[in-house]
């Protein structure tokens, strides 16, 4: 069996949801765990999940919308009550590490009140992070460039930079799109083949991103992040998936999914 996998931990979009949680998963690589954002109600999923908090070996947020960390502070407030002891690297838009360290510090997570170290670092256009043994490595997209244009002149100290990520570990490697500008933002995950992407479908149709992906060198899609009105016509977006994606292994996560890859 498969010692990668994925646990959805929250797949929704922005929107307020009745039963889909906000953006976050947990990616494991063999002993290594990596949880990428941390929506709402992370905090009760992975209570439920009965995961040790000292599993996470490191959190990637990938920008700072609110649906993508705005569980962030519960998160680290239960892994302070749950006991874990281990140092837990954060790595986040260089704009935001201030911001997040100050508002612990007001819900008074206190640096010398926590019993592991939180270790705060910037993420960086095409840096690679090591993690174990997995490799990380963060690129631009441009899911922020209509806010930089409308609000970088007045908010000045924002950080309008977004991320999706590549993960590598030995020959496996998968992509996660985070929030996307355009499909095209994804071109450097998909220089080589991939075991798994992990692709949002929130900010464009799915007639775009599924003739986009077509012919690609993909061994398995899992949508995430559906837009309300594609989940509330879930039917119509499952067919054009199959009609479009050309025979590319794919299915739409739900919550508290596991995935093998």
């Amino acid at each position: 069996m498969s010692n990668q996998s994925l646990t959805c931990f929250g797949t929704g979009d922005g929107w307020p949801s009745p039963d889909r949680n906000h953006a976050s998963f947990l990616y494991r690589f063999g002993r290594t765990s990596l949880l990428l954002d941390c929506g709402e109600s992370l905090d009760r999923s992975y209570k439920a999940s009965g995961l040790s908090y000292d599993a996470p070996d490191g959190i990637f947020l990938s920008h700072l919308h609110a649906d993508h960390f705005g569980g962030f502070f519960m998160f680290v407030q239960g892994s302070w009550l749950e006991g874990r002891r281990r140092d837990l690297p954060v790595y986040l838009p260089a704009g935001g590490l201030r911001p997040l360290r100050a508002m612990l510090d007001a819900a008074f997570m206190y640096e010398e009140l926590l019993p592991f170290r939180l270790q705060l670092a910037p993420l960086s256009e095409r840096k690679t992070i090591r993690v174990n043994q997995v490799r990380v490595t963060a690129f631009c997209t441009t899911h922020l460039e209509g806010f930089r244009r409308r609000f970088a002149r007045t908010h000045r100290g924002a950080d309008f930079n977004a991320y999706c990520f590549l993960m590598e570990s030995g020959k496996v490697r998968v992509g996660h799109s985070a929030d996307l500008g355009r499909p095209e933002d994804l071109e450097p995950l998909l220089a080589k083949p991939l075991d798994l992407l992990v692709c949002e479908l929130a900010h464009f149709s799915p007639e775009r991103i599924f003739e986009y992906l077509r012919g690609r060198k993909l061994k398995r899609v899992v949508f995430v992040h559906l837009a309300r009105p594609f989940q509330e016509r879930f039917a119509r977006t499952r067919r054009l998936a199959a009609k479009m994606l050309g025979g590319i292994p794919h299915s739409f996560a739900r919550d508290l999914d596991e995935i093998r890859f």
